[in-house]
């Protein structure tokens, strides 16, 4: 029989009291599609332009070192949104519906909903916008215009020579989708989402409102105006740390084919400065709901969490790309601010996407349902300076590869019995696999045994296949297709 939660929320509901509906916080929530830590209020790329971002920090608290719980987007998301850790419920890759996996019950939109919550959700929140299980939803509308992957309204007479009027610019680097389109922001969909979430915020209410709103860039293909590329001329392009020599001391690692493509066609520097374009895009749409929420009576009193769902690498490690469980792939942004939350606050404590579940039903004053996972962070949002609880990050790529990130260490392991250990105090780009023979004389004076014991006691101990999730969580045998709530 699986784990229903109804029953448990009731018998919770009778023993923690709720606040009123009226004193319950608004929550926004802004989920950005393969957004890494590339922001520049982070530090890790010195050129990005993200000032939308980067103002939220300064009235509330960023994590700086914030991971996703998945390295790729159907599981992280699952796991956020529903408060289970892939190895907990089997969802691990795309090419897996949630839905047949994880029942209704467990979605944190159906959870807000019924304790009164008005919830509006747009653009890509779970896999993609037609991913939604509708009875979470009041409202969740759909871009009439197409698909969160496409760039609306682009024109189809491409050319790759510059100058020509009405056309859009397009080339590849390696196999990655790149076009500089002749029109505004509103060519691409995500200024669409991004307006349905500022007219889903200017609308009156006699209830609290839970507004998701999903920005699908800096995801692929990398098509945004030809103004955003402009800011940043190709010539000017840093590529990011890297070694010839990184994988040496991994297990079997080798540089994916399409790094060794870019390296080929010389064309690394136009993949990072399209990648950058993206951003900054996404940021100016971020912005655009942001000021949509400050112009509005809600301002407040709503939460407000930006959140990217995993990773993106450029380049380092030799590859491209997100999955895995190095920190390009598993490290994004993590920014709350809000009500009781600390302005301009800069938060270090290793934390993972699973808190965002546990923290906002506490914040809204709502019991938390016992299947969820993950560590609230409400201590830190309160004082970003709080002596850390020991718990870190967790991110798991594929079935049974986890990765465990402290304050101090990476530690890898794989299923096939490999194992990667780094010291982020002196090895921020994770060069020096400390558990390889050739690291030898950097990983001397360390108990290697000892520290790989107490950092494997936070790998899962339960790890479930996508089958004995479904039996577990009570999956749909024909989930919700691209109906409308």
């Amino acid at each position: 029989m699986r784990p229903f939660p109804y029953p448990c929320l009731v018998l919770l509901l009778g023993l923690v009291p709720l606040l009123p509906a009226a004193e319950r916080p608004n929550i926004l929530v802004i989920a950005v599609d393969d957004l890494n830590h590339w922001v520049n209020h982070l530090g890790r790329n010195t050129q990005v332009i993200t000032p939308n971002l980067d103002r939220l920090t300064a009235r509330g608290v960023t994590f700086t070192n914030a991971h996703t719980a998945s390295s790729v987007c159907n599981p992280s998301r699952a796991a956020f949104l529903t408060g289970l850790r892939p190895s907990t419920s089997g969802v691990y890759g795309n090419a897996t519906d949630w839905r047949t996996v994880i029942g209704d019950g467990y979605a944190l939109p159906g959870l807000l909903r019924r304790q009164g919550y008005y919830t509006f959700g747009v653009g890509k929140l779970f896999h993609t916008a037609r991913h939604i299980r509708p009875s979470d939803w009041d409202d969740y509308p759909q871009n009439p215009r197409g698909d969160d992957s496409i760039a609306q309204n682009e024109n189809s007479n491409a050319s790759t020579e510059r100058g020509a009027p009405g056309q859009a610019v397009r080339y590849t680097a390696g196999d990655l989708s790149i076009a500089e389109l002749p029109g505004g922001d509103e060519s691409v969909g995500d200024y669409w989402s991004a307006s349905a979430a500022i007219s889903a915020l200017a609308e009156q209410r006699d209830r609290p409102f839970f507004i998701a709103c999903g920005i699908f860039r800096p995801h692929l293909p990398w098509h945004v105006p030809q103004k955003y590329f402009d800011l940043y001329p190709e010539d000017s392009i840093h590529l990011p740390p890297y070694r010839d020599d990184d994988l040496a001391d991994v297990p079997g690692g080798k540089p994916s084919e399409e790094h060794l493509k870019i390296l080929k066609e010389g064309s690394w520097k136009k993949a990072i400065r399209a990648y950058l374009a993206c951003i900054t895009y996404a940021d100016v749409q971020i912005g655009r709901v942001l000021d949509a929420l400050e112009k509005s009576p809600h301002r407040d009193n709503t939460i407000v969490v930006v959140l990217g769902d995993h990773g993106w690498h450029l380049g380092e490690k030799q590859k491209w790309r997100k999955t895995g469980l190095w920190e390009e792939a598993t490290r994004m942004p993590y920014i709350w601010a809000g009500p009781g939350i600390a302005r301009g606050g800069r938060a270090s404590q290793p934390v993972d996407t699973m808190s965002l579940y546990a923290t906002l039903v506490e914040l809204a004053g709502l019991p938390r349902p016992v299947h969820v996972e993950g560590v609230s962070i409400t201590p830190y949002l309160r004082d970003p300076a709080a002596p850390w609880d020991g718990t870190p990050a967790l991110t798991t790529w594929q079935f049974n590869n986890h990765s465990i990130r402290t304050d101090r260490w990476r530690y890898l392991r794989w299923n096939n019995g490999n194992e990667e250990l780094y010291d982020h105090s002196v090895d921020p780009y994770e060069w020096h696999n400390l558990l390889s023979p050739l690291n030898a004389e950097r990983s001397a004076g360390i108990n290697l045994d000892q520290l790989k014991s107490e950092l494997g006691v936070f790998f899962p101990k339960i790890n479930r296949t996508t089958e004995e999730g479904a039996r577990l969580y009570g999956g749909e045998q024909k989930p919700a297709g691209r109906n409308r709530p």
